[in-house]
């Protein structure tokens, strides 16, 4: 058990350590924007996992992305059934992004930010335009 443990984590690490590929022209490219602290990354492409969560490149057209929020709720406060001495818990979102008009040789940034505990995530185009955000309630849990 230890060591598959030990591979699934050296995978992991070394696909984060590995150089980006170099975009295609004769398709779009969205990066993936993380605020500090939290981690966001791509999971699936059109109902497909898709292997590297650092960005996705995509033919143009319609696509549906899919991506893990993890962010930090802080503790205390008593609300939502939580202990008043509680710390703060990490919360990992599924959250979907929709958009119909990617384009060949574009560049995108998905940003997503934690706002009263519940994640917010948006696409933009290389213009900072707010292209979609996300429409479905995310899955939300704690870890």
């Amino acid at each position: 058990m230890r060591t598959l443990l030990a591979l699934t984590l050296l995978a992991s690490l070394s696909a984060c350590a590995s150089k980006l590929p170099e975009p295609d022209p004769r398709m779009a490219w969205i990066d993936i924007s993380p605020e500090p602290g939290d981690t966001l990354m791509a999971d699936r492409l059109d109902d497909r996992r898709w292997g590297d969560g650092r960005y996705y490149q995509v033919l143009p057209g319609k696509h549906e992305l899919e991506l893990r929020y993890q962010f930090e709720i802080g503790g205390g406060g008593g609300g939502f059934g939580r202990d008043m001495n509680s710390g703060p818990t990490q919360t990992t979102c599924y959250v979907v992004l929709r958009y119909d008009k990617f384009e060949a040789g574009k560049r995108y940034r998905v940003e997503a930010r934690n706002a009263a505990n519940q994640p917010w995530v948006w696409l933009y185009d290389d213009q900072r335009n707010v292209l979609a955000r996300h429409e479905i309630f995310p899955r939300c849990g704690a870890l």
